[in-house]
């Protein structure tokens, strides 16, 4: 059976370096075998904003239902997004915001304060750009944007392993080098084989 594999391309912007490394992701791993489905988050039509937290629940818009089946059909989470300031660009952070609810991503027990992993049984990858070299992100700033992703969000929701790839830096970086990190991107996504 072949593995089942979608692609969330957090960057707003459909002709990115995060799109180009998406698409050559989800290419390789189809042409490995795996089926593959792509959110664009730039293309679904949703409010971002978490308007009441949790205190009240918010209907989710079509292309949230829609991407919340997505992911409980996925057996392997690809999240590819820019770092900005840090962190997960505004779309991603809000997509994440409404759509990992309890009920969904978690659910707290009762009278406790642990909590059940409902997206258990999946892993991911994070193929992320930064505009600073990805040294400087590890040991200067401590990488709030990784550990936000992967610890914060996923692990928290069950889902493990989460590895990650930095491509940076952007600004500075060469024809080649772009070409690189895409070839990198397809190599990645060739390993999803059925």
């Amino acid at each position: 059976m072949s593995r089942q594999v979608l692609v969330v391309l957090g960057h707003p912007c459909s002709d990115s370096l995060c799109a180009g490394l998406a698409t050559a992701y989800a290419d390789a791993a189809r042409a490995a075998g795996a089926q593959v489905r792509v959110l664009r988050l730039g293309s679904l039509a949703f409010d971002p904003l978490l308007h009441a937290g949790y205190r009240q629940v918010q209907a989710l818009e079509p292309d949230l239902v829609a991407a919340q089946q997505d992911i409980l059909w996925a057996q392997h989470l690809v999240w590819v997004y820019p770092i900005w300031w840090g962190a997960m660009p505004a779309l991603l952070k809000g997509f994440i915001d409404r759509v990992f609810l309890p009920g969904f991503a978690f659910k707290y027990r009762e009278g406790s304060s642990m909590w059940d992993k409902l997206l258990a049984g999946r892993t991911a990858e994070l193929l992320v750009t930064m505009d600073s070299p990805p040294w400087y992100f590890r040991w200067v700033t401590r990488m709030p944007g990784h550990q936000q992703m992967k610890r914060a969000i996923l692990e928290f929701s069950g889902v493990r392993p989460v590895r990650v790839h930095s491509f940076g830096p952007v600004r500075s970086a060469s024809p080649t080098r772009i070409a690189q990190w895409l070839e990198k991107a397809g190599q990645l996504g060739s390993r999803q084989s059925g």
